[in-house]
Protein backbone atom coordinates (compact mmCIF):
# COMPACT_ATOMS: atom_id res chain seq x y z
CA UNK A 1 0.00 0.00 0.00
CA UNK A 2 1.27 3.43 -0.81
CA UNK A 3 2.04 6.47 1.63
CA UNK A 4 -0.46 9.10 1.57
CA UNK A 5 1.83 11.35 2.18
CA UNK A 6 3.84 10.62 -0.75
CA UNK A 7 0.96 10.21 -3.40
CA UNK A 8 -0.12 13.54 -2.16
CA UNK A 9 3.62 15.25 -2.68
CA UNK A 10 3.91 13.16 -6.24
CA UNK A 11 0.38 14.34 -7.05
CA UNK A 12 1.50 17.94 -6.22
CA UNK A 13 4.60 17.48 -8.29
CA UNK A 14 2.35 16.89 -11.21
CA UNK A 15 0.18 19.72 -11.06
CA UNK A 16 2.70 21.91 -10.28
CA UNK A 17 4.95 21.05 -13.75
CA UNK A 18 1.73 20.92 -15.65
CA UNK A 19 0.44 24.49 -14.32
CA UNK A 20 4.16 25.51 -15.39
CA UNK A 21 4.31 24.09 -18.76
CA UNK A 22 0.85 25.70 -19.14
CA UNK A 23 2.55 29.23 -18.48
CA UNK A 24 5.27 28.79 -21.40
CA UNK A 25 7.63 26.87 -18.67
CA UNK A 26 9.49 23.48 -19.80
CA UNK A 27 10.28 20.82 -17.88
CA UNK A 28 13.46 19.54 -18.69
CA UNK A 29 13.65 16.87 -15.37
CA UNK A 30 11.37 15.46 -12.23
CA UNK A 31 12.99 14.49 -9.29
CA UNK A 32 16.38 14.65 -10.15
CA UNK A 33 18.66 12.88 -7.90
CA UNK A 34 22.05 14.43 -6.97
CA UNK A 35 24.62 13.68 -3.96
CA UNK A 36 24.13 17.61 -3.10
CA UNK A 37 19.88 16.63 -2.62
CA UNK A 38 16.74 16.64 -4.83
CA UNK A 39 15.54 19.33 -7.26
CA UNK A 40 11.22 18.25 -7.71
CA UNK A 41 11.41 19.98 -11.03
CA UNK A 42 14.24 21.28 -13.09
CA UNK A 43 12.77 23.69 -15.33
CA UNK A 44 13.81 26.47 -17.56
CA UNK A 45 11.17 30.02 -17.63
CA UNK A 46 9.87 31.67 -20.24
CA UNK A 47 13.03 34.15 -20.16
CA UNK A 48 15.57 31.27 -20.35
CA UNK A 49 16.71 31.11 -16.58
CA UNK A 50 17.27 27.63 -15.53
CA UNK A 51 15.52 27.17 -12.42
CA UNK A 52 15.41 24.53 -9.93
CA UNK A 53 11.48 24.30 -8.39
CA UNK A 54 10.70 22.72 -4.99
CA UNK A 55 7.03 21.98 -4.41
CA UNK A 56 5.52 22.06 -0.63
CA UNK A 57 2.49 20.32 -0.13
CA UNK A 58 0.90 21.16 2.65
CA UNK A 59 -2.67 20.44 4.23
CA UNK A 60 -2.53 22.67 7.10
CA UNK A 61 0.61 25.04 8.60
CA UNK A 62 0.30 23.34 11.96
CA UNK A 63 4.47 22.39 10.76
CA UNK A 64 4.13 25.69 9.66
CA UNK A 65 4.15 27.24 5.95
CA UNK A 66 5.53 26.32 3.27
CA UNK A 67 7.95 28.99 2.89
CA UNK A 68 8.56 28.41 6.32
CA UNK A 69 10.36 25.03 5.19
CA UNK A 70 12.79 26.34 3.44
CA UNK A 71 15.72 27.53 5.97
CA UNK A 72 19.09 28.13 4.53
CA UNK A 73 20.67 24.98 4.72
CA UNK A 74 17.85 23.71 2.24
CA UNK A 75 18.30 26.21 0.08
CA UNK A 76 21.87 25.44 0.46
CA UNK A 77 21.15 22.36 -0.74
CA UNK A 78 19.03 23.70 -4.03
CA UNK A 79 21.37 25.69 -4.97
CA UNK A 80 24.48 22.95 -4.99
CA UNK A 81 21.94 20.55 -6.72
CA UNK A 82 21.32 23.24 -9.12
CA UNK A 83 25.00 24.02 -9.97
CA UNK A 84 25.60 20.60 -10.62
CA UNK A 85 22.60 19.99 -12.90
CA UNK A 86 23.83 23.38 -14.99
CA UNK A 87 27.02 21.86 -15.19
CA UNK A 88 25.99 18.99 -17.22
CA UNK A 89 25.37 19.38 -21.23
CA UNK A 90 21.74 19.72 -20.96
CA UNK A 91 21.51 21.92 -18.09
CA UNK A 92 23.03 25.37 -19.76
CA UNK A 93 22.15 27.98 -17.49
CA UNK A 94 21.08 30.35 -20.24
CA UNK A 95 19.72 33.38 -18.59
CA UNK A 96 21.46 32.29 -14.83
CA UNK A 97 19.95 30.29 -12.40
CA UNK A 98 17.24 30.32 -9.52
CA UNK A 99 15.30 28.64 -7.21
CA UNK A 100 11.40 29.01 -6.51
CA UNK A 101 8.75 27.57 -4.30
CA UNK A 102 5.42 26.77 -5.28
CA UNK A 103 2.76 25.92 -2.11
CA UNK A 104 0.62 23.47 -2.65
CA UNK A 105 -2.40 23.22 -0.89
CA UNK A 106 -5.53 21.12 -1.53
CA UNK A 107 -8.61 22.21 -1.24
CA UNK A 108 -11.86 20.70 -1.47
CA UNK A 109 -13.46 18.75 -4.73
CA UNK A 110 -9.76 18.64 -5.84
CA UNK A 111 -9.54 22.28 -6.45
CA UNK A 112 -5.85 22.79 -5.48
CA UNK A 113 -4.40 26.43 -4.63
CA UNK A 114 -1.00 26.88 -6.24
CA UNK A 115 1.22 29.56 -5.06
CA UNK A 116 4.70 30.57 -6.54
CA UNK A 117 7.65 32.20 -4.58
CA UNK A 118 10.63 33.10 -6.96
CA UNK A 119 13.63 33.39 -5.98
CA UNK A 120 13.71 31.82 -2.68
CA UNK A 121 17.68 31.45 -2.84
CA UNK A 122 17.92 35.41 -2.78
CA UNK A 123 15.70 35.87 -0.15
Amino acid sequence: MSDPRRLRGQTAECLVATWLTESGWTLLEQNWRTPEGELDLVCRDPLGTLVGVEVKCRTSERAGSALESVDRRRIGRLRRALARYASTSQGDPGAGLRIDLVSVTPGSDHDWRLQRFGGVDAW
